[in-house]
């Protein structure tokens, strides 16, 4: 039970860990000394259990967590330095920019004035929110074939806005390079009406990154000009299906504002920490948080039958299944992705430049995990791995999937060992 309770809470709150069979022999390369053996048989699980890392926070709390307070890192470093992020970047201009899709027909809302077009003021936790006005009349072909093309615009996008900053800087393209770089970090939210929309800090640097400064023409006024510009070109060509030809481009409601800094201040309130917490927010909610829809495939339609999601919702999805039929729109897999309403994009994505990764931080504190372990265990000074050193440690592992989440007795276990560490209610 001990050793069971200790495995546990290894997980770290995880309520759906991935179980693991199999085996791992620690070899000291040069001595073939066997320096430690694990078999996942002989642990009180049967399995070893490992995290599932998924950033939803309707599939696992904790680890949607972890993914959240990551993404939080990660921009923050690239807004003020830190984390192998230099602190110049504090400086530099940048903008927080919010790119939404275009209209596919009237729908349920709150505008800041007056009242929804159906002569109702609704509150904010209304549920007809989002939906259309006419179903009927919704173009829930166009709604769905976009957010399947949501990424393609921003990577077109993301060309358009280089070449519009250099246009202003009165430079070439292949000039522009050896002046500057844009470095930016986004996430990808669905509205309530199922339509992707995204989150950007967008950042002007010198030609190798936050290491250099900006050139003096960067301001956050030519930046956030390029970037209208760069958005109102960027489009991207559909498929043309019974007759009629789609081209998705981004909507006409564009949001930039320069964030604060010490050198930027202009007269907003928008600062580091509101954006990096705003951006973080939204990492972990996929569209089951905003439209009610599923937060997992579904392998046959008939399956939305016995579910209970809004209409809206089932539309879209079904949309998305008959389209997905096509022999054209193969590539889109609509069918796998239907139940993201057409969108099978990264939600956080970032260019190399703009700070730290994830994989970075998820090292960190693998090997901060590693040290503590090594306090409990008695190694009161334990020593970082040393990539540099001749003591090499052979691995020899062999991992095979088992099956997913916690059995009865083991989530009465995590959940008791969850209340005693927050209340200290129970003491197993």
């Amino acid at each position: 039970m001990p050793g069971l309770m200790r495995q546990l809470r290894g997980l770290g709150g995880c309520t759906t860990p991935i179980r693991l069979d199999g085996h791992r022999t620690d070899v000291h390369a040069t001595t073939g000394e066997i320096l430690h053996s694990l078999n996942a048989s002989d642990l009180p699980a049967g399995n070893l259990l490992v995290r599932c890392n998924n950033r939803r926070a309707t599939r696992c709390a904790s680890c949607a967590e972890t993914y959240r307070r990551d993404i939080y890192q990660l921009i923050t470093a690239g807004l003020r330095g830190g984390k192998g992020t230099p602190e110049a970047v504090a400086t530099h201009p940048r903008v927080f920019a919010t790119f939404t899709a275009p209209s596919f027909g009237p729908v349920h809302n709150r505008p800041a004035k007056g009242r929804c077009r159906c002569g109702t003021q609704h509150p904010d936790d209304a549920p007809e929110l989002g939906s259309p006005l006419n179903a009927e009349t919704y173009d829930y072909e166009a709604a769905v074939l976009w957010n399947a093309h949501a990424s393609k615009i921003w990577a077109r996008f993301s060309i358009y806005l280089r070449r519009e900053v250099a246009k202003r800087a009165g430079l070439s393209q292949r000039a522009f390079t050896d002046h500057a770089r844009v470095s930016f970090a986004k996430v990808a939210e669905y509205q309530r009406r199922g339509a992707i929309h995204f989150h950007a800090v967008i950042r002007l640097d010198g030609p190798d990154g936050g290491d250099t400064p900006p050139p003096v023409w960067a301001t956050a006024e030519l930046l956030a000009d390029a970037i209208r510009a760069a958005a109102s070109a960027a489009d991207v060509p559909g498929p043309v299906i019974d007759g009629r030809a789609h081209t998705f481009a981004f909507g006409t409601q564009l949001d930039i504002r320069p964030i604060r800094s010490a050198d930027f201040e202009g007269g907003t309130e928008l600062t580091e920490r509101a954006v990096a917490a705003y951006i973080a927010k939204y990492a972990t909610k996929g569209a089951e948080t905003a439209t009610g829809t599923l937060d997992r495939p579904i392998k046959f339609l008939a399956e939305l039958a016995r579910m209970t999601i809004p209409e809206h919702a089932r539309r879209l999805i079904r949309t998305a299944w008959t389209l997905g039929a096509r022999r054209d729109l193969e590539d889109l897999r609509l069918r796998a992705w239907a139940h993201m309403l057409g969108f099978r994009g990264h939600f956080s994505t970032k260019t190399r430049r703009y700070s730290t990764t994830l994989g970075a931080l998820r090292t960190a504190r693998a090997e901060w995990r590693r040290l503590q372990a090594a306090i409990a265990h008695g190694d009161q000074s334990p020593v970082p791995a040393d990539p540099d050193s001749d003591d090499t440690t052979l691995v020899l592992a062999h991992w095979t999937f088992a099956g997913t989440g916690l059995s009865r007795g083991e989530e009465w276990l995590a959940a008791s060992t969850a209340l005693d560490s927050t209340e200290g209610a129970l003491t197993p």
